[in-house]
């Protein structure tokens, strides 16, 4: 069967969203829009960069994330968060992470490809990539940020709330830098 980009796109814009949220991050709403009006690209998946709490476990498995936040949040809602890990007994270890925005694009020719990760990785989403270069022609763009560390363990939270406001101060600025870096790519597109 041969990849038609055209009817690539029409399907895969006309699906619903399926991630666990099911709809698209406010930030990087602008960015999806002006990918998906170009007839040389779409988007297969976006992620304006989040705060989770999220166990670790090498497989994805329904109950993976405790907590999932694509906008700042405050030194109160973590530790409320942590704190029901514990009054609940969660077992295993649960990570804190901060990660950065994320965007998956097919595009229709060898040329937009390289033109669109281009213009993102000399524009700070220094961790993107060209994943496939036959058929879809798929590049993930991504940003640098991130956070990750283990912080609740055997039943108890792992460190103490002058460290986590530390963390929490960058992990906030880090979502400042990526929504930045999400804005500029739009005017860059």
């Amino acid at each position: 069967m041969v990849f038609n980009f055209n009817n690539s796109k029409q399907m895969a814009l006309g699906k619903g969203d399926k991630s666990s949220i099911h709809s698209i991050d406010e930030p990087i709403v602008k960015l999806c829009e002006k990918i998906n009006s170009s007839d040389d690209y779409f988007t297969t998946s976006s992620c304006s960069g989040r705060i989770v709490l999220i166990r670790d476990e090498v497989k994805k498995m329904p109950g993976l994330f405790l907590f999932r936040s694509h906008d700042k949040i405050s030194f109160g809602e973590l530790r409320k968060e942590l704190d029901k890990l514990v009054s609940e007994k969660i077992e295993g270890t649960v990570l804190f992470k901060q990660e950065p925005c994320l965007i998956v694009v097919s595009c229709v020719d060898a040329e937009s490809q390289w033109k669109l990760f281009s213009a993102a990785r000399n524009n700070g989403w220094k961790k993107s990539g060209i994943l496939s270069i036959d058929k879809k022609r798929l590049v993930e763009l991504m940003s640098s940020e991130n956070i990750s560390f283990p912080v609740y363990a055997d039943g108890k939270v792992l460190v103490d709330d002058d460290f986590l406001k530390v963390v929490l101060e960058k992990a906030n600025g880090n979502l400042e830098k990526c929504w930045g870096k999400i804005d500029r790519l739009v005017k860059l597109i």
